[in-house]
């Protein structure tokens, strides 16, 4: 099976003590986001989990823990956008990213890490010409580290409309010229370019926007075949990411981005990060006595 660290918050940013703890003990618990009273258990000991996918903004805290996690398989999706304190208030320097994800790329090989530049916000100071030119600028110091560039532009949620009405937006030019732009940096890199986002008419120009989180990355991570029973698929209608099981928690990320969808507000996040313990099974808070606690059906997807 594949658990993933990053669809819910930043685990390898935060919380990668408490990660390793369950690693060790073998087995973490996931509070259902939706129904609380719900908790599944997984185990997490290599001859169930294939694959842990790690999406992060800072993979530096996992550095120290990286030998102790070669029995299992990894791919490792950073993002890497260049926004300012006022949209990225927590993020780490690109400088130092960069210089993480070739690190990382050393450890784990150029196959099992992606670079992420998503979502892209226009506006007076984050231009059009500002983004083509960052994109340029990370894809070019990352050439030979990694085969897998992705870009995205912003998905305005209902909560982020409610929540952030500032965010805007990109207009529907902006993004061809954007996707064009970004397909021929891409290329000139050596890297396979994939949208993350909603606007599936870009493949019009040439664009491939069927997910950027394919089973098949997995795969050319590992360097063996996957064999999945059961595709779980996120977005479905648009997208053919495979929707692994993902053992975060939302309003826990302490990035704190203005446009992140899983964060409902700053004041929850503290509140949820006062309530994490690193000897916890749960990622936020602890179990209680009338929670239902079910096992999950694991089994290896190696054959």
């Amino acid at each position: 099976m594949i658990i993933n660290t990053g669809q819910r918050t930043d685990i390898p940013a935060f919380y990668a003590k408490w990660f390793m703890n369950r690693i060790r003990e073998g087995y973490v618990m996931v509070r259902n986001p939706y129904y609380p009273k719900l908790v599944t258990r997984f185990n997490l000991t290599p001859d169930v989990v294939d694959v842990i996918g790690f999406c992060t903004k800072n993979p530096r805290p996992m550095f120290k823990y990286l030998d102790e996690l070669k029995a299992y398989g990894q791919f490792w999706y950073i993002t890497i956008t260049g926004f300012d304190s006022d949209l990225e208030p927590n993020v780490a320097s690109i400088k130092q990213v960069i210089e993480d994800f070739k690190y990382l790329s050393s450890k784990v090989g150029k196959n099992a890490i992606g670079f992420r530049y998503t979502p892209i916000i226009i506006n007076d100071k984050y231009t059009l010409d500002y983004h083509i030119e960052t994109f340029a600028s990370i894809t070019e110091k990352l050439e030979g580290y990694t085969t897998l560039a992705v870009f995205g532009f912003l998905d305005l949620y209902d909560k982020l409309k409610k929540n952030k009405p500032f965010l805007k937006d990109c207009d529907d030019s902006d993004k061809i010229k954007i996707a064009i732009a970004f397909k021929q940096i891409a290329t000139l890199h050596n890297m396979e370019l994939r949208l993350c986002s909603k606007e599936k008419w870009l493949k019009t120009y040439g664009i491939d926007v069927d997910g950027c989180m394919r089973l098949s990355d997995y795969e050319k991570a590992i360097g063996k075949k996957l064999l999945v029973k059961q595709k779980m698929q996120a977005r479905k209608g648009y997208c053919a990411c495979y929707l692994s099981n993902d053992i975060g928690s939302y309003n826990s990320c302490l990035h704190l981005c203005e446009y992140c969808y899983a964060n409902a507000n700053k004041s929850l996040v503290m509140k949820n990060y006062q309530n994490h313990f690193d000897d916890s099974p749960l990622l936020i808070g602890t179990l209680e006595k009338d929670d239902e606690i079910r096992v999950a059906k694991q089994e290896s997807y190696l054959y």
